[in-house]
């Protein structure tokens, strides 16, 4: 099966699973619990579309958990969170601070991104899978095809920690091709 055929089966089968709300929530406790253990305090994460899971509930949590810690401790390493933006000219992303209720405006492709909000350097990166697989021991995902993260991810000096985010469903097997960046970590919903 080519890609093409292999995405739009992928994003039919993640649209119209029967306990997707279920699955969020256990894709979302994966989430904040595996966040617990990191020290990061700038990530990148998306916007969701077609049916991704939807990574912001779970860290605008984390950030104000880590408000909170700031209080109590007396530090003031802010947590941010960022979602990135598509430039045209080398079709790589930056990630521009996000949190509830900033202006959003849409980018080329039609999908939110933050409207003039700093540029961030996240530590830590989550990205969306339509699918993924696992390929002499290392994961890799499968996204729509245009090559954004692969290109951001070889461009940024230290390279972020990269963990995709994806249903038990979009599990599979492709084979990665010579520019496709392997992944830190998958999480999914078991």
């Amino acid at each position: 099966m080519d890609k093409q055929q292999l995405r739009k089966e992928l994003v039919a089968k993640r649209e119209n699973l029967s306990d997707k709300l279920g699955r969020i929530d256990l894709l979302t406790q994966a989430m904040r619990i595996w966040l617990m253990g990191r020290a990061d305090s700038v990530i990148g994460a998306y916007w969701p579309i077609k049916g991704e899971f939807d990574p912001l509930p779970a860290l605008h949590r984390w950030k104000e958990d880590g408000e909170l810690m700031s209080l109590s401790a007396q530090h003031t390493k802010m947590r941010r969170i960022g979602l990135p933006v598509v430039h045209k000219t080398d079709m790589t992303l930056t990630f521009h601070v996000w949190y509830p209720g900033c202006e959003m405006e849409a980018d080329a492709y039609n999908i939110p991104k933050p409207k003039d909000t700093e540029v961030i350097t996240p530590t830590l990166l989550f990205v969306p899978c339509v699918g993924y697989t696992v390929s002499g021991g290392k994961a890799y995902r499968l996204g729509y095809g245009g090559g954004f993260y692969d290109r951001t991810l070889a461009s940024l000096s230290p390279r972020p920690y990269t963990v995709g985010l994806a249903f038990d469903c979009a599990r599979c097997d492709f084979e990665p091709q010579e520019h496709d960046m392997p992944l830190d970590r998958v999480l999914t919903d078991s």
